[in-house]
């Protein structure tokens, strides 16, 4: 019996996540319903999108709104044992100013809240390779660049 090449490739779950800041520079946290710490708007691509139709898409979905989706910031690349493997694009979603946080409407069965963060202390409010995620995310904006990470750091 002849075994399928294929089986040993990597299928990665694949999603998109953006960082929204407000104007003193801190990121847009949500509070998910079903998770125990707070992660940046986004989710999972689905079958056919790209991932800056995906952000759109949970952006709108989550939060309401439809402000532009800019540049790309980190992809990262984050395995864990519950999840296999995972593939992880985040996207520069500029400050939010008051037009539109004056029109977030939150999906109530995805999020019951949400809040801006210091980027420096992200790591008390989630879990640690998202906090590294949004870190690197963050200081490739100032640096206008994109950053390949493993596990939310930088691969040199």
């Amino acid at each position: 019996m002849v075994s399928d090449p294929t089986e040993s490739f990597a299928r990665p779950r694949v999603a998109a996540g953006v960082l929204f800041f407000d104007g003193l520079g801190r990121v847009m946290m949500v509070v998910p319903t079903y998770k125990e710490y707070l992660e940046i708007p986004g989710g999972y691509i689905e079958r056919g999108e790209t991932p800056t139709q995906a952000v759109a898409r949970e952006v709108r979905e989550e939060l309401g709104i439809t402000p532009p989706i800019g540049r790309l910031l980190v992809v990262d690349w984050a395995p864990t044992s519950a999840a296999g493997d995972k593939q992880l694009f985040v996207f520069d979603g500029g400050v939010l100013d008051q037009y539109w946080l004056d029109q977030i409407v939150l999906d109530q069965d995805e999020l019951a809240g949400y809040g801006f963060h210091e980027v420096a202390a992200v790591g008390t409010v989630t879990i640690l390779r998202l906090a590294r995620r949004i870190a690197q995310g963050d200081r490739a904006r100032r640096e206008g660049t994109t950053l390949y990470l493993e596990n939310g750091e930088v691969v040199a």
